[in-house]
């Protein structure tokens, strides 16, 4: 844990203003969070990964700095989808959510992402919503549109469209708008449903029904966090509508200002496309992890931090390929270093702190982490074994504010992958270790290499040595030729 001294520090990218701000909590030492969670009605996706591995990471760091943190999470466990799914499977709805509610659960903690310290479902708040929906009623933001639905009127909000940019007249001329008798203005959003036959339903004054999914949040961030506090984040993708409802229907109601930062974290694409089911490139956390092909979560979870959380983040198997190499090497300056049991702070911890503090920028925190395992790896082959073990302390330090280096170098380095074939040879299609690697199997894939070069095959002669990494083998170039070693 950091001292207070860098409170004053911290700059976060608030979207509600569109720049960055120095970071004031409401409450001093205290930071309450929001971030919205997910539907359950299907395994969690690597866009879901990107959101919660982001938002873990800004937790954590809020932690280090010595920041009481209660980080909120939310479950939605009503809604169309998950009506249409449960249909479909023929299941209880509550079986269906519990499903999927546990495997949410597994792979984020194989991600080893923090759980929140609240994780309320929209089904426990139904009364919160009722009573939210009623006070926007009563101030007439809502009204009992003609089919039994309750309405926002959007146009009576007059700041709506703040968040993202956008215009109601714009909006309204838009072709993607969906024409709905029963609203008064077809921007306007449903805060409670009528009930249809055979779906699951709640009384209230308005009869039978379910709430809207805007609305959820809303009501839930009062229940537990109030109705103004620090941090709301999620996926860009939320920021229009659902955030900007959120906004409209919490203002509305409590003549507060709900969330004081806006935080988004940016898309996934999959081989610089969108990641998208229509395209066939979505993947999900589990398929992911469960293929051979990633050494282990960490991997994964070195990739999402990799890339500053604002901008999109491009998968594929060249970058998790080359996020395996770069964690491997980390872990590799670990290898053999007792570790300091004193922790003692070089400049790489101020260089580390002011880009954490810098909307954090877990880029170039890693580098940090980086350059500190070349220092390691330096003092290794000086024979300053109490240095080395001081800059690895260091590192292990800064590395679990972003929630990496959590194993043992030994365990993290002798897990197997599925490598991909390398054109012309079916040898690198099977897992490999440095273990399990001959002598001389390694120095022909050595030697391979060397002549992919010479023929200035580059893209093949990286994809060897990023192999060869991966399966614990070192690498030098030098003017003498390419040197290689056990890990």
């Amino acid at each position: 844990m950091a001292d207070n001294t860098s409170f004053a520090m911290l700059q976060i990218h608030n979207s509600l203003t569109g720049r960055k701000e120095k970071f004031v909590p409401l409450d001093p030492g205290q930071v309450r969070m929001y971030l919205c969670g997910d539907t359950v009605y299907d395994f969690c996706h690597v866009g879901h990964a990107r959101s919660k591995v982001a938002f873990d990471i800004v937790r954590r760091y809020l932690a280090y700095l010595g920041y009481k943190v209660t980080f909120v999470r939310n479950i939605t466990d009503i809604d169309d989808k998950i009506i249409r799914r449960a249909a479909e499977n023929n299941e209880s709805i509550q079986a269906l959510t519990k499903r999927f509610i546990d495997a949410m659960h597994e792979d984020y903690d194989r991600l080893a992402i923090l759980r929140p310290d609240a994780e309320p479902r929209a089904t426990d708040h139904i009364a919160g919503i009722i009573v939210l929906t009623q006070t926007l009623i009563a101030k007439d933001y809502a009204y009992l549109g003609t089919n039994g639905d309750v309405m926002y009127s959007v146009s009576k909000f007059g700041p709506y469209g703040r968040l993202s940019g956008k215009k109601l007249g714009d909006l309204r001329a838009g072709s993607r708008v969906e024409v709905d008798e029963a609203k008064r203005d077809p921007l306007d959003f449903v805060l409670w449903k009528q009930a249809k036959p055979g779906e699951p339903s709640w009384p209230s004054p308005w009869g039978q029904g379910r709430p809207g999914w805007h609305i959820e949040c809303s009501a839930m961030c009062h229940d537990i966090l109030g109705t103004r506090f620090d941090i709301h984040a999620g996926g860009m993708d939320l920021k229009f509508p659902h955030h900007e409802n959120e906004i409209a229907q919490s203002c509305a109601a409590t003549d507060d200002t709900f969330a004081q930062v806006w935080m988004h974290n940016g898309f996934v694409n999959v081989d610089d496309e969108k990641m998208s089911k229509s395209l066939g490139n979505f993947f999900t956390i589990r398929a992911v992890l469960d293929s051979g092909y990633v050494r282990d979560p960490e991997v994964l979870r070195y990739f999402l931090a990799s890339s500053h959380y604002r901008g999109p983040i491009n998968y594929s198997l060249e970058n998790i390929d080359q996020a395996d190499a770069a964690l491997s090497r980390i872990y590799g300056a670990l290898r053999g270093v007792e570790v300091a049991t004193a922790l003692v702070a070089s400049e790489a911890t101020a260089r580390f702190r002011k880009a954490m503090d810098d909307d954090f920028n877990t880029p170039e925190a890693i580098a940090v982490l980086q350059s500190l395992a070349t220092e390691v790896n330096r003092a290794k082959s000086l024979g300053e074994a109490a240095k080395a073990g001081e800059l690895a302390a260091e590192l292990l330090g800064l590395a679990g504010v972003l929630g990496l280096l959590m194993q043992s170098p030994d365990g993290f380095l002798h897990k197997s992958r599925v490598v991909p074939r390398v054109e012309g040879d079916a040898g690198l299609t099977q897992a490999s270790t440095a273990e399990h690697l001959s002598d001389p199997r390694i120095a022909e894939w050595v030697e391979k290499r060397i002549a992919a070069r010479k023929a200035r095959d580059f893209k093949e002669a990286d994809r060897i040595r990023d192999w060869l990494v991966a399966s614990g083998i070192s690498l030098e170039d030098g003017p003498a030729g390419t040197i290689w070693r056990r890990q």
